[in-house]
């Protein structure tokens, strides 16, 4: 068992089966995010945790503790809303002190308590202001002191970026994970953008259509994807068609598996291609579409499928792109990174 343990949860909106046995074991300290595309159910299941949604089926336990029907408000679970929520006509030390007033707590607790957590979040300078004076990046600051001042045992964050631009994103993905290392609190985070997955996360759980897909750490889950679905989610991913043949998947550049025999989809990552000119292995194309992205090109590969291979590749100072309609071929770099699923998948599924 984990510090926050979800066991087989799930959760119907009249016909819609939103969540499907979810089961996720998080330790204590830890950060795990939800990743997934709109309407798979990471902000259902993020919203059962914090008792906003009552589960048809299953438990929430955290450190042994079953709290699954345990009001909001008795389960000691720190909420960061989208839109961050805060309350234009207070302070932000008056917003941050808000949970706290509501508790009743001791006026010399609730000072000593904001002040450490202003402290904690850098905004000590800021706290006579008001949330129309602060920036995106500060306004974050004070939702997530918010939640912070009641000492939750643990912290959910429902996509707090959305509201910033992509540069302020980064710096705040960085940020948060290094408050969430100092202050060690478990976390959940809810995103459908894999970079901030991969930022900020010590394992993630891809969902899809209200079922955990796979769960593991990120880099774990980049090397290994297994489903396309997973593959084409955390990355980007070519997915090569083929066959799994006595153990081995056939083309140019044969691949041991352990898969069954029959249709199967070879996943190479494009940094995991390399591009050579005239005869010899590989799969054989002509390039499409290039991209110059500073130290690297991304080529589009044409080799008579549905879609192009994508290929990234070290530019070389001083040379230009390979042109349009130039005859190549495709070579995996390190075969032990590619990986063979089962089955046949075209790219995009």
């Amino acid at each position: 068992m984990g510090y926050l343990d979800i066991d087989r949860l799930s959760k119907r909106f009249d016909a819609a089966q939103v969540l499907q046995s979810c089961s996720l074991s998080v330790p204590r300290g830890t950060v795990l995010t939800l990743l997934g595309p709109s309407g798979c159910g990471k902000t259902t299941l993020l919203r059962c945790i914090a008792g906003f949604v009552e589960p048809d089926a299953g438990r929430v336990l955290v450190d042994g503790r079953d709290i699954s029907r345990l009001p909001a408000n008795l389960r000691q679970v720190g909420y960061v809303f989208q839109n961050y929520a805060l309350f234009p006509h207070l302070s932000v030390a008056n917003n941050i002190a808000y949970g706290l007033k509501v508790r009743r707590r001791p006026a010399a607790e609730l000072r000593q308590r904001v002040e450490r957590v202003l402290d904690l979040v850098d905004l000590t300078p800021l706290a006579a202001r008001f949330p129309a004076q602060l920036s995106g990046g500060q306004q974050q600051r004070v939702a997530i002191a918010r939640a912070l001042v009641l000492e939750p045992s643990v912290l959910l964050l429902d996509e707090p970026f959305n509201a910033l631009d992509a540069r302020l994103r980064l710096t705040m993905q960085i940020e948060l994970r290094k408050l969430i290392e100092r202050v060690g609190i478990t976390s959940i985070f809810v995103t459908h953008d894999q970079l901030e997955a991969m930022t900020l996360s010590d394992n993630v759980a891809v969902m899809r259509s209200g079922t955990i897909e796979q769960f593991g750490p990120p880099l774990e889950l980049y090397d290994r994807p297994q489903s396309a679905y997973v593959a084409n989610f955390i990355g980007r991913a070519n997915l090569i068609p083929g066959r799994s043949e006595n153990g081995v998947f056939t083309g140019p550049q044969p691949i041991a598996t352990r898969i069954p025999d029959g249709e199967a989809t070879l996943v190479v990552r494009p940094e995991n291609l390399e591009i050579q000119t005239g005869t010899g292995p590989g799969w054989p194309g002509t390039i499409g579409f290039a991209t110059a992205l500073g130290p690297t090109v991304e080529y589009e590969i044409h080799c008579g499928w549905a879609e192009p291979l994508r290929a990234v590749v070290p530019r070389q100072f001083g040379r230009g792109i390979i042109a349009a309609n130039t005859p190549v071929r495709a070579l995996i770099s390190d075969l032990e990174a590619a990986v063979v699923l089962p089955g046949r998948s075209s790219h995009g599924d």
